[in-house]
C-alpha cells in the first residue's frame, strides 16, 4: 500500500507535490493546510485523512477537522497529529507509526519498533529548510519510508 504524507502546505500545493503523490492509495496531511482547496486537490488523487494545524485553527473550513487521528493502514496503527509536542499525551503501546508536521524539518526515525515520520514542509520554503513530502510503502510486516525533495 503506497501512502503519501504531506504537511505544512500553508495554502500552496506545488505541481511537484501533486506529481510525487500520483499512484498513492491514500494521502495523510499533517496540518497547516491553508485552504480547503488543498484537500480537494489531494482528494482528486486518493482518499485524504487530515488534521488541523495551528494555522488552521481559526479557519471556518477546518472546523470539522480533528486535532488528532488514529487510524489503521494495512495492519499498522497510525497516530497523525500536527505538533510533536502533542504526541506524548496521545501515545500508547498500540501506536506503531507516528506522523507529525509543524517543524518543517523532514525526519524519518525508528525508535525501537515505532516509526516517527515528519514529511517536512511541502509549501513555501521556510528559512533554509528543504521542501519535501514523504512516501510510505506499507506492507503487512514492513514500512519503507522515503523522503521526496520537491525542489532542487
Amino acid at each position: 500500500m503506497k501512502i503519501g504524507v504531506i504537511s505544512d502546505t500553508h495554502g500552496l500545493l506545488r505541481p511537484e507535490a501533486l506529481a510525487a503523490l500520483q499512484g498513492c492509495e491514500r494521502i495523510l496531511h499533517g496540518g497547516d493546510i491553508g485552504s480547503a482547496q488543498i484537500l480537494d486537490q489531494l482528494a482528486a488523487i486518493a482518499p485524504v485523512d487530515a488534521v488541523r494545524g495551528n494555522n488552521d485553527l481559526d479557519a471556518p473550513w477546518a472546523r470539522e477537522l480533528p486535532d488528532c487521528l488514529r487510524l489503521e493502514l494495512n495492519g499498522w496503527t497510525v497516530l497523525l497529529v500536527h505538533d510533536m509536542a502533542d504526541v506524548a499525551a496521545r501515545l500508547d503501546d498500540g501506536i506503531q507509526l507516528v506522523i507529525t508536521g509543524h517543524s518543517h524539518k523532514p525526519c524519518i526515525e525508528w525508535r525501537g519498533e515505532r516509526l516517527f515520520v515528519n514529511p517536512g514542509s511541502a509549501g513555501r520554503r521556510r528559512f533554509k529548510l528543504p521542501v519535501t513530502l514523504a512516501l510510505l510503502q506499507i506492507n503487512a510486516q514492513t514500512i519503507e519510508p522515503q523522503l521526496v525533495s520537491l525542489l532542487d
